[in-house]
C-alpha cells in the first residue's frame, strides 16, 4: 500500500460524502432526478474508495462493481444485502439519466438515499480500519 492509494482512497471517500449531501440538497428541493444521479454516484465513489487501496479502478461502472462484489461481497467482508443496494442504485440511475419520459416517486429517492447513506456508513468503516493499518505500517517503516 503506498501513499498515493491512500491518498486517492480518502479523496474518493470525501467525494462520495460530497454526493450524498447533494442528493440530500437536490431531495430537498424537489430535484428527484438529480438527486437519485448523485445518490448512485455516492456508492459508485465509495467502491472507488476501496479500488483505490487495491491499486484497482474500471472505466466501466459494471467492471467496478464486479469487482466490489467479487472481493467484498463474495468474501463476506460486506453483508450481501449491499449487493441488491448496488444492483438497484444502477438500475435506478441508467432509468433514471437513458430513458425517456420516467418519473421518479419521492419515496423511491428516500429509499435511494437511505440506502447510499447505509452503503457510505459500512464501507467508511471499513476503510478507517485499513488506513489505520496502512498508517502503522508507514510508522514501522520509517523505524
Amino acid at each position: 500500500m503506498n501513499k498515493d492509494s491512500f491518498e486517492l482512497s480518502k479523496y474518493r471517500l470525501e467525494k462520495a460524502k460530497e454526493d450524498l449531501h447533494t442528493a440530500i440538497e437536490n431531495l430537498e428541493n424537489a430535484h428527484f432526478s438529480a438527486s437519485v444521479n448523485r445518490a448512485y454516484y455516492c456508492i459508485f465513489h465509495t467502491m472507488r474508495a476501496i479500488l483505490a487501496l487495491d491499486g484497482l479502478d474500471s472505466k466501466k461502472h459494471s467492471g467496478v462493481i464486479a469487482y466490489f462484489r467479487q472481493s467484498y461481497l463474495k468474501t463476506n467482508l460486506f453483508d450481501k444485502l449491499y449487493s441488491e443496494i448496488i444492483g438497484l442504485a444502477f438500475e435506478m440511475r441508467n432509468r433514471n439519466d437513458y430513458d425517456d419520459f420516467v418519473v421518479i416517486a419521492r419515496d423511491e429517492v428516500d429509499k435511494l438515499i437511505a440506502n447510499a447513506k447505509l452503503f457510505l456508513e459500512a464501507v467508511e468503516a471499513h476503510l478507517e480500519n485499513r488506513w489505520k493499518c496502512m498508517e502503522t505500517e508507514n510508522e514501522q517503516d520509517e523505524r
